[in-house]
């Protein structure tokens, strides 16, 4: 078995090992990863691994971890009556060729791993869908759900909170890091379930083009023309990660500004200051299981799924072919654009989808 092991304290530093792969525990399924997709997504999971748990997934050396993806992957041995080789899921995998779960609560659609050291973490992440019965696959589109779906669950429900709270009374919609794959399904799910909301896209000079050419955006400015921004009540939801851009928002909008949310971390070698004296709210971590489980709690399950899957289609239609697919074979080649992509050197008209 092969695994990518990154460094905690310096995540440019990836190796790739191989492992001797022990016999299968009772009750369990081994998984072949068949392919996964390298995001921004996946550099937030590992700049932030230590606080909310990411390493914990997938138990790597001391020192090291493991980074989550999101992908397929095939049963290749099984030691559960209810799960038959041969079978594909979809779901929450390691950087690695292979991975075993326990599954618990079977049903048609899925199971969830019940082994011991994933249960203190969000069951958000512990869900693997089986896709023979899972309302959400399509064969056609098993790529743009690798690189946009993990991004836009969180982006949909980013919406879901801002209008749960009537946008605190807000105009507009400030997004940072407009380019980025969670920042365009924010865009859309607010396009079409608050159109009043007017969105504005901050992103790079290089990409200004590229996001104006998305059409989910009122308009679009580059970093450097936050001044020319209109100062009227608006949120502000960053997914750059650079403390000195959202400085100049708060300074900008001052009282204006409704509330300031930040996700991820996009820009990561800009990512530090504090946030106590910024002038207008306190910006305020989003994290997206804790908002998962009130749409679930408010809706039901079939009313929250109903919700995503309508929204969800809406994004494709407006966004599904605004990146090309770009696939490379092997786990070297996982480690090297994961390593680029900590760096900022990924083109965002690509989505990157490995095939170990």
């Amino acid at each position: 078995m092969q695994q990518v092991h990154v460094d905690k304290t310096d995540i440019t530093q990836a190796e790739l090992v191989e492992l001797e792969q022990g016999a299968l525990a009772p009750d369990a399924v081994r998984l072949e990863v068949e392919s996964f997709s390298v995001t921004s997504n996946n550099v937030t999971y590992a700049v932030v691994g230590d606080g909310f748990g990411y390493w914990n997934f997938f138990p790597a050396p001391e020192g090291k971890g493991i980074v989550p993806m999101w992908g397929h992957a095939r049963v290749v041995e099984s030691n559960h009556p209810a799960i038959a080789v041969g079978e594909r899921v979809y779901g929450y995998l390691p950087m690695a060729s292979q991975l075993d779960v326990v599954p618990g609560k079977v049903s048609k659609s899925g199971f969830v791993d019940s082994a011991e050291h994933r249960q203190p973490m969000s069951p958000i992440y512990n869900q693997y869908s089986r896709l023979d019965g899972d309302p959400e696959h399509d064969p056609v589109r098993e790529g743009e759900r690798m690189i946009f779906g993990p991004l836009f669950k969180t982006g949909f429900l980013i919406e879901y909170f801002m209008r749960s709270e009537e946008w605190f009374g807000a105009q507009n919609l400030v997004i940072t890091s407009a380019s980025s794959k969670t920042a365009m399904g924010l865009a859309s799910v607010a396009k079409h379930r608050s159109p009043d909301i007017r969105r504005l896209g901050l992103t790079s000079r290089g990409n200004v083009e590229f996001v104006k050419a998305s059409g989910l955006y009122d308009d679009v400015l580059s970093y450097d023309a936050v001044a020319d921004l209109t100062p009227i009540s608006s949120v502000a939801v960053d997914f750059a990660g650079n403390s000195s851009l959202l400085g100049k928002i708060h300074e900008h909008f001052g009282d204006a500004l409704k509330y300031s949310c930040m996700v991820g971390a996009t820009h990561i070698e800009e990512r530090g200051g504090g946030t106590e004296d910024l002038p207008g709210p306190r910006p305020t971590l989003f994290f997206a299981p804790d908002h998962a489980v009130a749409l679930f709690k408010e809706l039901g399950p079939e009313g929250a799924g109903r919700q995503m899957a309508d929204s969800w289609r809406a994004f494709l239609a407006d966004a599904g072919d605004s990146v090309t697919i770009e696939r490379h074979g092997g786990l070297e080649a996982a480690r090297d654009v994961f390593v680029r992509m900590v760096g900022g050197d990924v083109d965002p008209a690509k989505g990157i989808v490995i095939e170990p």
